[in-house]
Protein backbone atom coordinates (compact mmCIF):
# COMPACT_ATOMS: atom_id res chain seq x y z
CA UNK A 1 0.00 0.00 0.00
CA UNK A 2 2.84 2.36 0.86
CA UNK A 3 4.51 1.56 -2.45
CA UNK A 4 1.31 2.33 -4.35
CA UNK A 5 0.95 5.64 -2.49
CA UNK A 6 4.56 6.51 -3.28
CA UNK A 7 4.10 5.77 -6.99
CA UNK A 8 0.87 7.74 -7.07
CA UNK A 9 2.54 10.69 -5.38
CA UNK A 10 5.44 10.68 -7.83
CA UNK A 11 3.01 10.46 -10.73
CA UNK A 12 0.97 13.42 -9.52
CA UNK A 13 4.13 15.41 -8.91
CA UNK A 14 5.37 14.65 -12.42
CA UNK A 15 2.23 15.73 -14.25
CA UNK A 16 1.87 18.92 -12.19
CA UNK A 17 5.53 19.97 -12.08
CA UNK A 18 6.19 20.17 -15.83
CA UNK A 19 4.58 20.15 -19.25
CA UNK A 20 5.64 16.76 -20.59
CA UNK A 21 6.76 15.96 -24.10
CA UNK A 22 8.06 19.40 -25.17
CA UNK A 23 9.80 18.02 -28.26
CA UNK A 24 6.89 15.79 -29.25
CA UNK A 25 4.35 18.61 -29.02
CA UNK A 26 6.69 20.87 -30.99
CA UNK A 27 6.90 18.29 -33.78
CA UNK A 28 3.11 17.94 -33.76
CA UNK A 29 2.73 21.71 -33.97
CA UNK A 30 5.15 22.03 -36.85
CA UNK A 31 3.89 18.92 -38.64
CA UNK A 32 0.19 19.70 -38.68
CA UNK A 33 0.59 23.43 -39.28
CA UNK A 34 3.01 22.78 -42.16
CA UNK A 35 0.72 20.14 -43.67
CA UNK A 36 -2.28 22.48 -43.61
CA UNK A 37 -0.19 25.38 -44.90
CA UNK A 38 1.15 23.39 -47.85
CA UNK A 39 -2.36 22.18 -48.67
CA UNK A 40 -3.77 25.72 -48.63
CA UNK A 41 -0.95 26.98 -50.83
CA UNK A 42 -1.31 24.12 -53.31
CA UNK A 43 -5.07 24.67 -53.57
CA UNK A 44 -4.77 28.44 -53.79
CA UNK A 45 -5.89 28.52 -57.47
CA UNK A 46 -8.85 26.24 -56.64
CA UNK A 47 -9.86 27.72 -53.29
CA UNK A 48 -13.16 29.13 -54.58
CA UNK A 49 -14.26 25.74 -55.91
CA UNK A 50 -13.22 23.88 -52.76
CA UNK A 51 -14.44 26.14 -49.95
CA UNK A 52 -15.64 29.35 -51.56
CA UNK A 53 -18.65 30.76 -53.37
CA UNK A 54 -17.97 28.82 -56.61
CA UNK A 55 -18.08 25.38 -55.03
CA UNK A 56 -20.77 22.75 -55.78
CA UNK A 57 -21.64 22.77 -52.06
CA UNK A 58 -23.04 26.29 -52.13
CA UNK A 59 -23.57 28.66 -49.24
CA UNK A 60 -27.29 27.90 -48.80
CA UNK A 61 -26.69 24.15 -48.62
CA UNK A 62 -23.89 24.62 -46.12
CA UNK A 63 -26.07 26.93 -44.03
CA UNK A 64 -28.84 24.33 -43.85
CA UNK A 65 -26.43 21.57 -42.77
CA UNK A 66 -24.69 23.72 -40.15
CA UNK A 67 -28.06 24.76 -38.74
CA UNK A 68 -28.63 21.07 -38.00
CA UNK A 69 -25.21 19.95 -36.73
CA UNK A 70 -24.08 23.26 -35.10
CA UNK A 71 -20.62 22.99 -36.62
CA UNK A 72 -18.38 26.04 -36.24
CA UNK A 73 -17.29 28.04 -39.29
CA UNK A 74 -16.79 31.77 -39.65
CA UNK A 75 -17.48 31.47 -43.38
CA UNK A 76 -21.18 31.26 -42.54
CA UNK A 77 -21.09 34.80 -41.17
CA UNK A 78 -21.16 36.17 -44.70
CA UNK A 79 -21.42 34.81 -48.25
CA UNK A 80 -19.30 37.61 -49.72
CA UNK A 81 -16.21 36.86 -51.77
CA UNK A 82 -14.14 39.41 -49.84
CA UNK A 83 -14.92 37.74 -46.51
CA UNK A 84 -13.86 34.37 -47.92
CA UNK A 85 -10.56 35.83 -49.13
CA UNK A 86 -9.90 37.34 -45.70
CA UNK A 87 -10.59 34.05 -43.91
CA UNK A 88 -8.44 32.07 -46.33
CA UNK A 89 -5.56 34.56 -45.98
CA UNK A 90 -5.78 34.44 -42.18
CA UNK A 91 -5.76 30.63 -42.29
CA UNK A 92 -2.55 30.71 -44.35
CA UNK A 93 -0.94 33.34 -42.11
CA UNK A 94 -1.83 31.62 -38.82
CA UNK A 95 -0.49 28.30 -40.16
CA UNK A 96 2.82 29.87 -41.16
CA UNK A 97 3.23 31.65 -37.82
CA UNK A 98 2.37 28.48 -35.91
CA UNK A 99 5.09 26.61 -37.81
CA UNK A 100 7.56 29.29 -36.72
CA UNK A 101 6.22 29.23 -33.17
CA UNK A 102 5.36 32.93 -32.95
CA UNK A 103 2.81 33.60 -30.17
CA UNK A 104 1.88 29.94 -30.19
CA UNK A 105 -1.03 30.25 -27.76
CA UNK A 106 -2.76 32.82 -29.94
CA UNK A 107 -1.77 31.21 -33.24
CA UNK A 108 -3.00 27.80 -32.12
CA UNK A 109 -6.47 29.27 -31.56
CA UNK A 110 -6.44 31.09 -34.91
CA UNK A 111 -5.13 27.93 -36.58
CA UNK A 112 -8.05 25.96 -35.14
CA UNK A 113 -10.50 28.61 -36.35
CA UNK A 114 -9.03 28.45 -39.87
CA UNK A 115 -9.14 24.66 -40.02
CA UNK A 116 -12.68 24.35 -38.68
CA UNK A 117 -14.00 27.22 -40.80
CA UNK A 118 -12.76 25.85 -44.12
CA UNK A 119 -13.40 22.17 -43.48
CA UNK A 120 -16.89 22.65 -42.01
CA UNK A 121 -17.81 24.94 -44.91
CA UNK A 122 -17.44 22.05 -47.39
CA UNK A 123 -17.43 18.83 -45.43
CA UNK A 124 -17.40 16.55 -48.49
CA UNK A 125 -14.05 17.90 -49.72
CA UNK A 126 -11.96 16.20 -47.04
CA UNK A 127 -10.42 12.77 -46.51
CA UNK A 128 -8.94 10.86 -43.60
CA UNK A 129 -5.98 13.22 -43.33
CA UNK A 130 -8.29 16.23 -43.08
CA UNK A 131 -10.18 14.54 -40.25
CA UNK A 132 -6.93 14.05 -38.34
CA UNK A 133 -5.95 17.70 -38.84
CA UNK A 134 -9.45 18.69 -37.72
CA UNK A 135 -9.04 16.84 -34.42
CA UNK A 136 -5.43 17.76 -33.75
CA UNK A 137 -6.06 21.46 -34.43
CA UNK A 138 -8.51 21.42 -31.52
CA UNK A 139 -6.17 19.53 -29.19
CA UNK A 140 -3.22 21.82 -29.94
CA UNK A 141 -5.04 24.75 -28.34
CA UNK A 142 -4.61 23.12 -24.93
CA UNK A 143 -0.92 22.25 -25.29
CA UNK A 144 2.22 24.28 -24.63
CA UNK A 145 3.55 23.46 -28.06
CA UNK A 146 6.06 26.32 -28.19
CA UNK A 147 8.40 25.21 -25.39
CA UNK A 148 11.17 24.35 -27.88
CA UNK A 149 11.89 24.94 -31.56
CA UNK A 150 9.90 28.17 -31.67
CA UNK A 151 10.31 31.92 -31.72
CA UNK A 152 8.55 31.94 -28.34
CA UNK A 153 11.32 29.80 -26.85
CA UNK A 154 13.91 32.10 -28.38
CA UNK A 155 12.21 35.15 -26.89
CA UNK A 156 11.98 33.43 -23.50
CA UNK A 157 15.71 32.70 -23.57
CA UNK A 158 16.44 36.36 -24.28
CA UNK A 159 14.15 37.45 -21.44
CA UNK A 160 16.08 35.27 -18.99
CA UNK A 161 19.33 36.95 -20.00
CA UNK A 162 17.95 40.49 -20.16
CA UNK A 163 19.69 42.98 -17.82
CA UNK A 164 17.68 44.33 -14.90
CA UNK A 165 15.96 47.69 -15.22
CA UNK A 166 17.28 50.67 -13.19
CA UNK A 167 16.28 50.24 -9.57
CA UNK A 168 15.64 46.50 -9.94
CA UNK A 169 17.73 43.77 -8.39
CA UNK A 170 19.66 41.73 -10.96
CA UNK A 171 17.97 38.50 -11.99
CA UNK A 172 19.58 35.50 -10.34
CA UNK A 173 19.18 32.61 -12.76
CA UNK A 174 20.37 30.19 -10.11
CA UNK A 175 17.35 30.98 -7.93
CA UNK A 176 14.57 31.62 -10.40
CA UNK A 177 13.58 30.68 -13.92
CA UNK A 178 10.69 33.13 -14.14
CA UNK A 179 11.84 36.30 -15.88
CA UNK A 180 9.22 38.67 -17.24
CA UNK A 181 9.83 40.35 -20.58
CA UNK A 182 8.58 43.77 -19.56
CA UNK A 183 9.57 45.27 -22.90
CA UNK A 184 7.08 43.08 -24.73
CA UNK A 185 4.25 45.15 -26.21
CA UNK A 186 3.10 42.84 -28.99
CA UNK A 187 1.36 40.39 -26.67
CA UNK A 188 -0.91 42.89 -24.89
CA UNK A 189 -1.78 44.63 -28.16
CA UNK A 190 -2.65 41.32 -29.79
CA UNK A 191 -4.77 40.37 -26.79
CA UNK A 192 -6.73 43.63 -26.89
CA UNK A 193 -7.27 43.47 -30.66
CA UNK A 194 -8.60 39.93 -30.46
CA UNK A 195 -10.77 40.88 -27.49
CA UNK A 196 -12.26 43.75 -29.49
CA UNK A 197 -12.92 41.45 -32.46
CA UNK A 198 -14.54 38.89 -30.16
CA UNK A 199 -16.74 41.61 -28.64
CA UNK A 200 -17.92 42.74 -32.07
CA UNK A 201 -18.72 39.17 -33.14
CA UNK A 202 -20.58 38.51 -29.89
CA UNK A 203 -22.58 41.75 -30.21
CA UNK A 204 -23.57 40.81 -33.77
CA UNK A 205 -24.89 37.47 -32.51
CA UNK A 206 -22.56 35.33 -34.64
CA UNK A 207 -21.33 33.33 -31.64
CA UNK A 208 -23.57 31.50 -29.23
CA UNK A 209 -23.69 28.51 -26.96
CA UNK A 210 -20.59 26.44 -26.37
CA UNK A 211 -18.30 28.24 -28.81
CA UNK A 212 -19.08 31.56 -27.13
CA UNK A 213 -17.92 30.13 -23.80
CA UNK A 214 -14.85 28.53 -25.37
CA UNK A 215 -13.47 31.66 -27.01
CA UNK A 216 -14.28 34.03 -24.17
CA UNK A 217 -12.88 31.51 -21.70
CA UNK A 218 -9.61 31.26 -23.60
CA UNK A 219 -9.35 35.04 -23.92
CA UNK A 220 -9.99 35.63 -20.21
CA UNK A 221 -7.68 32.80 -19.14
CA UNK A 222 -4.79 34.21 -21.19
CA UNK A 223 -5.35 37.67 -19.74
CA UNK A 224 -5.50 36.34 -16.18
CA UNK A 225 -2.33 34.31 -16.67
CA UNK A 226 -0.47 37.37 -17.89
CA UNK A 227 -1.85 39.75 -15.23
CA UNK A 228 -0.95 37.45 -12.34
CA UNK A 229 2.53 36.85 -13.77
CA UNK A 230 3.05 40.57 -14.24
CA UNK A 231 2.18 41.49 -10.66
CA UNK A 232 3.48 38.44 -8.79
CA UNK A 233 5.53 36.14 -11.04
CA UNK A 234 6.69 34.08 -8.05
CA UNK A 235 3.44 34.16 -6.09
CA UNK A 236 1.13 31.33 -5.14
CA UNK A 237 -1.57 32.43 -7.59
CA UNK A 238 0.86 32.18 -10.49
CA UNK A 239 2.04 28.77 -9.37
CA UNK A 240 -1.58 27.57 -9.16
CA UNK A 241 -2.26 28.79 -12.71
CA UNK A 242 0.92 27.09 -13.90
CA UNK A 243 -0.22 23.81 -12.38
CA UNK A 244 -3.58 24.11 -14.16
CA UNK A 245 -1.86 24.89 -17.47
CA UNK A 246 0.48 21.92 -17.09
CA UNK A 247 -2.42 19.62 -16.29
CA UNK A 248 -4.29 20.84 -19.38
CA UNK A 249 -1.18 20.34 -21.52
CA UNK A 250 -0.49 16.84 -20.22
CA UNK A 251 -4.16 15.85 -20.56
CA UNK A 252 -4.23 17.11 -24.17
CA UNK A 253 -1.00 15.24 -24.92
CA UNK A 254 -2.54 12.05 -23.53
CA UNK A 255 -5.66 12.59 -25.67
CA UNK A 256 -3.48 13.03 -28.77
CA UNK A 257 -1.69 9.76 -28.03
CA UNK A 258 -4.95 7.91 -27.40
CA UNK A 259 -6.45 9.38 -30.58
CA UNK A 260 -3.51 8.14 -32.66
CA UNK A 261 -3.86 4.66 -31.15
CA UNK A 262 -7.60 4.62 -31.84
CA UNK A 263 -7.03 5.62 -35.46
CA UNK A 264 -4.70 2.69 -36.05
CA UNK A 265 -6.65 0.20 -33.94
CA UNK A 266 -10.02 0.91 -35.60
CA UNK A 267 -8.46 0.99 -39.07
CA UNK A 268 -6.75 -2.34 -38.46
CA UNK A 269 -9.81 -4.10 -37.03
CA UNK A 270 -12.05 -2.84 -39.83
CA UNK A 271 -9.54 -4.15 -42.37
CA UNK A 272 -9.61 -7.58 -40.75
CA UNK A 273 -13.32 -7.77 -41.48
CA UNK A 274 -12.87 -7.06 -45.20
CA UNK A 275 -12.65 -10.00 -47.57
CA UNK A 276 -9.99 -8.35 -49.76
CA UNK A 277 -7.76 -7.84 -46.73
CA UNK A 278 -8.36 -11.41 -45.64
CA UNK A 279 -7.27 -12.89 -48.97
CA UNK A 280 -4.28 -10.52 -49.25
CA UNK A 281 -5.33 -8.62 -52.38
CA UNK A 282 -6.57 -5.29 -50.97
CA UNK A 283 -3.42 -3.35 -51.91
CA UNK A 284 -3.70 -4.49 -55.52
CA UNK A 285 -6.89 -2.59 -56.36
CA UNK A 286 -5.86 1.01 -55.57
CA UNK A 287 -2.65 0.41 -57.54
CA UNK A 288 -4.80 -0.26 -60.62
CA UNK A 289 -6.90 2.92 -60.28
CA UNK A 290 -5.83 5.90 -62.38
CA UNK A 291 -6.88 8.29 -59.61
CA UNK A 292 -4.30 6.73 -57.25
CA UNK A 293 -1.55 6.26 -59.85
CA UNK A 294 0.53 9.43 -60.23
CA UNK A 295 3.37 7.16 -61.44
CA UNK A 296 1.64 4.47 -63.58
CA UNK A 297 4.86 2.60 -64.32
CA UNK A 298 5.68 2.30 -60.61
CA UNK A 299 2.13 1.22 -59.74
CA UNK A 300 2.18 -1.44 -62.48
CA UNK A 301 5.52 -2.73 -61.27
CA UNK A 302 4.29 -3.14 -57.70
CA UNK A 303 0.93 -4.63 -58.73
CA UNK A 304 2.63 -7.23 -60.93
CA UNK A 305 4.33 -8.91 -57.95
CA UNK A 306 1.65 -10.95 -56.21
CA UNK A 307 3.84 -12.00 -53.29
CA UNK A 308 4.78 -8.41 -52.51
CA UNK A 309 1.14 -7.33 -52.65
CA UNK A 310 0.16 -10.08 -50.22
CA UNK A 311 2.98 -9.28 -47.79
CA UNK A 312 2.21 -5.56 -47.81
CA UNK A 313 -1.52 -6.23 -47.31
CA UNK A 314 -1.04 -8.54 -44.33
CA UNK A 315 1.81 -6.43 -42.95
CA UNK A 316 -0.33 -3.29 -42.96
CA UNK A 317 -3.08 -4.98 -40.97
CA UNK A 318 -0.64 -6.55 -38.52
CA UNK A 319 1.19 -3.30 -37.82
CA UNK A 320 -1.99 -1.27 -37.32
CA UNK A 321 -3.61 -3.79 -35.00
CA UNK A 322 -0.46 -4.45 -32.98
CA UNK A 323 0.82 -0.89 -32.58
CA UNK A 324 -1.31 0.18 -29.56
CA UNK A 325 -0.16 -2.91 -27.68
CA UNK A 326 3.53 -2.25 -28.36
CA UNK A 327 3.57 1.00 -26.38
CA UNK A 328 4.58 -1.04 -23.34
CA UNK A 329 7.80 -2.14 -25.04
CA UNK A 330 9.96 0.74 -26.23
CA UNK A 331 12.08 -1.21 -28.70
CA UNK A 332 9.19 -2.96 -30.43
CA UNK A 333 7.24 0.32 -30.50
CA UNK A 334 10.10 2.14 -32.19
CA UNK A 335 10.41 -0.59 -34.84
CA UNK A 336 6.68 -0.49 -35.69
CA UNK A 337 6.73 3.31 -35.58
CA UNK A 338 9.50 3.39 -38.17
CA UNK A 339 7.55 0.89 -40.28
CA UNK A 340 4.40 3.03 -40.18
CA UNK A 341 6.25 6.23 -41.05
CA UNK A 342 7.91 4.44 -43.97
CA UNK A 343 4.53 3.08 -45.05
CA UNK A 344 3.00 6.58 -45.09
CA UNK A 345 5.96 7.88 -47.07
CA UNK A 346 5.38 5.14 -49.66
CA UNK A 347 1.65 5.99 -49.78
CA UNK A 348 2.52 9.63 -50.43
CA UNK A 349 4.65 8.71 -53.45
CA UNK A 350 2.93 5.65 -54.91
CA UNK A 351 -0.72 6.57 -54.34
CA UNK A 352 -0.30 10.34 -54.64
CA UNK A 353 -1.65 11.20 -51.17
CA UNK A 354 1.04 13.51 -49.75
CA UNK A 355 -1.12 15.50 -47.34
CA UNK A 356 -2.81 12.44 -45.87
CA UNK A 357 0.63 10.90 -45.33
CA UNK A 358 2.06 14.08 -43.80
CA UNK A 359 -0.87 14.30 -41.39
CA UNK A 360 -0.42 10.69 -40.28
CA UNK A 361 3.35 11.07 -39.91
CA UNK A 362 2.76 14.17 -37.77
CA UNK A 363 0.37 12.14 -35.59
CA UNK A 364 2.95 9.34 -35.31
CA UNK A 365 5.56 11.87 -34.14
CA UNK A 366 3.98 12.02 -30.69
CA UNK A 367 5.54 8.60 -29.99
CA UNK A 368 9.06 9.43 -31.21
CA UNK A 369 11.77 9.14 -28.53
CA UNK A 370 12.97 12.41 -27.02
CA UNK A 371 16.62 11.45 -27.54
CA UNK A 372 16.00 10.97 -31.26
CA UNK A 373 14.19 14.29 -31.59
CA UNK A 374 16.97 16.11 -29.75
CA UNK A 375 19.57 14.60 -32.04
CA UNK A 376 17.58 15.67 -35.08
CA UNK A 377 17.18 19.14 -33.63
CA UNK A 378 20.90 19.35 -32.93
CA UNK A 379 21.75 18.38 -36.50
CA UNK A 380 19.33 20.94 -37.89
CA UNK A 381 20.86 23.60 -35.65
CA UNK A 382 24.38 22.71 -36.75
CA UNK A 383 23.33 22.77 -40.41
CA UNK A 384 21.73 26.19 -39.88
CA UNK A 385 24.82 27.52 -38.13
CA UNK A 386 27.05 26.21 -40.92
CA UNK A 387 24.81 27.85 -43.51
CA UNK A 388 24.82 31.24 -41.80
CA UNK A 389 28.33 31.09 -40.36
CA UNK A 390 29.46 33.76 -42.83
CA UNK A 391 27.21 36.27 -41.04
CA UNK A 392 28.82 37.07 -37.65
CA UNK A 393 26.60 37.59 -34.63
CA UNK A 394 27.13 40.93 -33.02
CA UNK A 395 27.47 41.17 -29.27
CA UNK A 396 28.11 37.49 -28.69
CA UNK A 397 30.41 36.66 -25.81
CA UNK A 398 32.79 33.71 -26.31
CA UNK A 399 31.52 30.71 -24.40
CA UNK A 400 28.10 32.28 -23.80
CA UNK A 401 24.93 30.65 -25.05
CA UNK A 402 23.50 32.42 -28.08
CA UNK A 403 20.20 34.25 -27.71
CA UNK A 404 18.52 32.14 -30.36
CA UNK A 405 19.76 28.79 -29.14
CA UNK A 406 17.28 26.32 -27.79
CA UNK A 407 16.78 26.62 -24.02
CA UNK A 408 16.37 23.60 -21.83
CA UNK A 409 12.75 22.42 -21.68
CA UNK A 410 12.81 22.74 -17.88
CA UNK A 411 13.66 26.41 -18.20
CA UNK A 412 11.14 27.01 -20.93
CA UNK A 413 8.44 25.48 -18.80
CA UNK A 414 8.85 28.22 -16.20
CA UNK A 415 9.87 31.05 -18.53
CA UNK A 416 7.77 34.19 -18.38
CA UNK A 417 7.50 35.50 -21.90
CA UNK A 418 5.61 38.63 -20.83
CA UNK A 419 2.16 37.72 -22.21
CA UNK A 420 0.19 34.55 -22.83
CA UNK A 421 0.71 34.32 -26.58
Amino acid sequence: MNRFGSLLGRGIERITASALGPYQTAVIRIGFAATWLLFLLRELPHRHELYGPDGPWNWDMAQQLIAENDAFTVLMWSDGRLWFEVVYALAVLSSALLVLGWRTRTMSVLFMIGVLSLQNRSIFMGDGGDNVIHLMATYLVFTRCGQVWSLDARRAARARRAPAEPGEAPLDLEKTARPVDKADRTGPVLWWVLGLALSVVTFMGELSGGWLLVFWGLWLAHGLWWAVGRRAPDGEARELLDVIIRLAHNAALLVIMVEACLIYATAGWYKIQGSRWQDGTAIYYPLRLDYFSPWPALSDLLASHGLMVMLVTYGTVAVQVAFPFTLFNRRVKNVLLAAMIFEHAVIAVVLGLPFFSLAMIAADAVFLPTSFLRRVGGRVTRARDALFSRFPRGGAVPGQRGADEEPAPESVEHARVGFPS
